[in-house]
């Protein structure tokens, strides 16, 4: 016996409801684990820190601005002294999800040692960790300019 055509109806304006409601979820799923609440996050305020008459004599600490990269921001901190970057140290960078850290355990330890090597913010971008490279070098570069250094 064959269903009543207002049941079949009926029946198919259920499936589609659903698919709709569920469609509609899925679309209010986050899909990103590095979102803070819409807002962008910045580890320190940039600008000159401090004068460091702690860490080492005539030294100043400076932060670069913090950079949204797709996978979240990356912030610089420079320890200068005498016109010198003595210590670079990325204080802000993308660390949520277990690929974020495995990437940025090595591309960050690279880009603070080129750093010193090149007392500027022409560094190479680490194969591989592009969008937290790009990230460093805005940051560094800001922190360079505010401490009014020349670079090479």
């Amino acid at each position: 016996m064959r269903p009543a055509p207002i049941s079949r109806t009926r029946r198919n304006l259920v499936v589609l409801g659903g698919t709709a409601a569920l469609l509609g979820l899925l679309f209010l799923y986050p899909t990103s684990t590095n979102s803070k609440n819409g807002t962008t996050s910045s580890a320190a305020p940039p600008g000159v820190v401090r004068t460091a008459p702690g860490a080492a004599a005539g030294s100043t600490v400076v932060n670069g601005t913090s950079v949204p990269t797709r996978y979240g921001p990356v912030q610089v901190r420079l320890t200068i002294r005498n016109g010198r970057i003595i210590t670079a140290t990325a204080i802000d960078y993308p660390s949520s999800g277990g690929r974020d850290r495995e990437i940025n355990s090595y591309a960050i330890p690279l880009l603070q040692r080129e750093t010193i090597a090149a007392q500027s913010a022409h560094i190479d971008t680490v194969s591989g960790a592009t969008y937290t490279s790009d990230g460093y070098r805005g940051s560094l570069q800001a922190a360079i300019d505010t401490a009014h250094l020349k670079g090479k």
